[in-house]
């Protein structure tokens, strides 16, 4: 187990895990952003380009100081309190299930392209259980996959630019100054407002490296921010300039190329072959932020149950040191999000965006928490307070626009859907935050509505307990002549089965001239060893035996009338009862 967890991850391999996450972005942000942006949606994506450039070093100041898991939680934890971190733990663990159940779903659907027939929910949920699986056998595993995936998204959009590219060569770029003189009923601050906010959704997977950065080499984290960057800096604007470049806006804002952009540019440029690839590359890489999603969500999960959040239960790993349980819990919350929303993931954008948005604000946030409270940490480099405050700034204009977006026809605003799945995943994490408190509280509720039950209870069964003692207290006097020890015993038997005593005084009367018999003391105290429950004392009197001596010595003794004598030795027991004197005697 030790030598599974000791093997880091390399660039290569770190890169292509976040990086699948955030360069499938270019499957829809391009379209996304001609949708509100039209002709200035390129800019839009390099004012993102430029944000993400400042995160780089918000990115790298932090996990510098602190090369812990767990991304914006970590952040907050050492700058905060444990409750404002899970709040960010809260929104990241909600953004890596949407990302999970919207890019499984996204990759069924361009692979339904090729294969009609295939059941879109069934085949998501094996898709999500593969990954599953995957992260279970271990991350080193997982990142041999992202590094296939990865590389084969980049070679198929080298491809397809390529083709669009000797494409435009052939037929120029009329399209291109058409639209950039295309009249929008909206102005252009406008356009580059609402374009900007859904353009952000495009950095997506760029949080991710920062949750598993102990799983990655020394100096491999800032590598992988800067590699991020340079790939969405380049392949977003690019391909909205190519898209802006083969058709029109009102077609690019049409549903089909909505949803997909990059296959009808494809098979514009190349056929359906070159179609085909991209809708292959659509899928895998899709499946990838499916895994980035795994991923991050495993190491920020382990770090959270590290610091006592979640239970304990979750931090069992198998034989190549995956947390298996933290895995399949994520795989079962994914799927019963992908069964509840019936495949209409549409309806998890809202989580998407603004927990995304939030937590990228909430990690620049705790930079300059860490900045104030925490400076004298060392750090490999630092943001400038200008930096972190405009990227803050732009987040967050980014995030109201995306609460202010008009929802689409028939489905709920992203603010609405958002707290659906985010009010009573933060109540869940706060219960297991303060369980103990809140445990006490229930102890303390139930004390209130039981004490006085309880009480009662306690009387009673003092009160009784009494009765039964001054019950057993009450003495048993058995009279002897000096019986032999067979005779003793029946009487003691006698008792047990038929009287509620724990006492016995064992009498013997002497007349003038009688003795003790030689054996009876002895007997006596053997008897006293035999029955522990039942205390047996032995006392000799003066006096002929007779009812009248024994009222006398009931009087004496205080002790009620209800006396044993044995007369001759007999095979059966107990004898005959008989009264003499008021007297009960058994003879």
């Amino acid at each position: 187990m030790k030598q599974a967890i000791s093997k880091k991850l390399n660039e290569l391999e770190s890169t292509a895990i976040c990086g699948n996450d955030i360069s499938s972005s270019v499957l829809y942000v391009s379209a996304l952003a001609i949708a509100f942006a039209g002709q200035y949606a390129w800019i839009t994506l390099l004012i993102v380009s430029v944000v993400l450039f400042l995160f780089r070093k918000i990115y790298g100041e932090v996990v510098g100081a602190m090369p812990l898991n767990g991304g914006a939680y970590n952040a907050l934890l050492n700058t905060t309190s444990k409750l404002m971190a899970s709040f960010a733990a809260t929104l990241t663990i909600l953004s890596y299930m949407a990302t999970a159940v919207i890019s499984a779903n996204e990759a069924i659907h361009y692979l339904h392209h090729l294969v009609p027939s295939m059941p879109i929910i069934i085949a998501t949920v094996g898709l999500l259980l593969f990954f599953a699986l995957l992260t279970i056998g271990g991350i080193t595993e997982s990142a041999k996959v992202a590094v296939g995936i990865f590389l084969f998204h980049l070679l198929s959009l080298v491809v397809l630019a390529f083709f669009i590219v000797f494409y435009l060569s052939q037929n120029g770029i009329e399209i291109l100054f058409n639209n950039w003189n295309h009249q929008s009923e909206n102005s252009i601050w406008y356009a580059i407002f609402f374009g900007f906010a859904a353009s952000m959704l495009g950095v997506s997977g760029f949080e991710s490296s920062a949750n598993f950065v102990e799983e990655q080499q020394k100096g491999v984290f800032p590598k992988t921010l800067k590699n991020m960057w340079v790939i969405v800096s380049i392949i977003n604007p690019l391909m909205a300039v190519f898209a802006l470049s083969l058709f029109a806006i009102p077609v690019l804002q049409s549903t089909d190329y909505q949803n997909t952009l990059l296959v009808q540019m494809g098979e514009f440029v190349g056929g359906d072959w070159i179609a085909a690839i991209i809708a292959i590359d659509a899928f895998l890489v899709l499946s990838g932020a499916v895994l980035t999603s795994f991923v991050g969500v495993t190491g920020l999960l382990e770090r959270m149950t590290l610091d006592r959040i979640m239970p304990q239960f979750f931090l069992k790993k198998n034989k190549r040191g995956s947390s298996y349980r933290i895995i399949i819990l994520f795989f079962i919350l994914a799927v019963s999000v992908l069964l509840i929303t019936n495949g209409n993931v549409a309806l998890l954008a809202g989580v998407y965006t603004i927990s995304f948005l939030s937590v990228m604000a909430l990690f620049a946030i705790g930079n300059i928490l860490l900045k104030i409270r925490r400076n004298q940490l060392p750090r490999p480099e630092k943001a400038t307070w200008a930096s972190v405050l405009l990227a803050i700034v732009a987040v967050l204009c980014a995030l109201i626009g995306n609460i202010l977006m008009e929802p689409k026809d028939g489905l709920p605003s992203n603010t609405s859907v958002f707290l659906n799945y985010f009010i009573p995943t933060i109540i869940f994490i706060i219960i297991m935050l303060n369980r103990t408190v809140l445990l006490k509280l229930v102890l303390q509720i139930i004390y209130a509505l039981f004490n006085p039950l309880r009480r009662l209870v306690s009387s009673t069964d003092r009160k009784i307990t009494q009765t039964i003692n001054k019950i057993n207290d009450q003495e048993f006097v058995f009279f002897t002549k000096g019986d032999n020890i067979a005779t003793l015993n029946k009487v003691m038997l006698y008792i047990i089965k038929n009287e509620h005593t724990k006492k016995i005084r064992i009498v013997l009367a002497l007349d003038e001239g009688d003795t003790i018999p030689e054996n009876l003391p002895n007997e006596i105290t053997f008897l006293d060893r035999e029955y522990p429950k039942i205390k047996v004392n032995f006392q000799v009197v003066q006096g002929k035996f007779s009812p009248e001596l024994i009222r006398e010595l009931s009087e004496k003794w205080n002790i009620p009338i209800n006396f044993m004598f044995i007369g001759a030795p007999s095979d059966k027991f107990p004898y005959k009862v008989e009264e003499l004197g008021g007297v009960r005697l058994i003879v």
